[in-house]
């Protein structure tokens, strides 16, 4: 079983798969490589919105939303991630959210 190294195009995160996973998702999604996270978006994307008719647009949509950013959004996920695993383990106290915070006032 021979394992390639694949960038995805939306957000050029890259994962070692197989070259039949590979072709699978170049399948699904107009002949581009996504990773999971943005294969989850585009997918849920199309099915939501009626304006897209095709998996194109929706990927096309999805690879302009990736480059209106200027960190990757899958680093974005990931820092997050470690953010909640630190505080988790008690490193980092988590943040209080204001906007949902009672009020003081009564």
């Amino acid at each position: 079983m021979e394992i390639k190294s694949v960038a995805c195009e939306c957000c050029g995160l890259t994962e070692d798969c197989t070259q039949k996973y590979i072709s699978k998702i170049k399948a699904n999604f107009a002949g581009k490589w996504l990773c999971g996270l943005c294969s989850e978006a585009v997918s849920d994307e199309f099915s939501r919105d009626g304006k897209m008719t095709t998996v194109e647009e929706a990927v096309n949509a999805h690879v302009l939303f990736c480059s209106k950013f200027k960190a990757n959004p899958a680093e974005l996920v990931a820092d997050g991630m470690r953010q909640m695993l630190r505080r988790r383990s008690g490193e980092l106290l988590p943040a209080k959210s204001k906007k949902f915070g009672r009020s003081n006032t009564t």
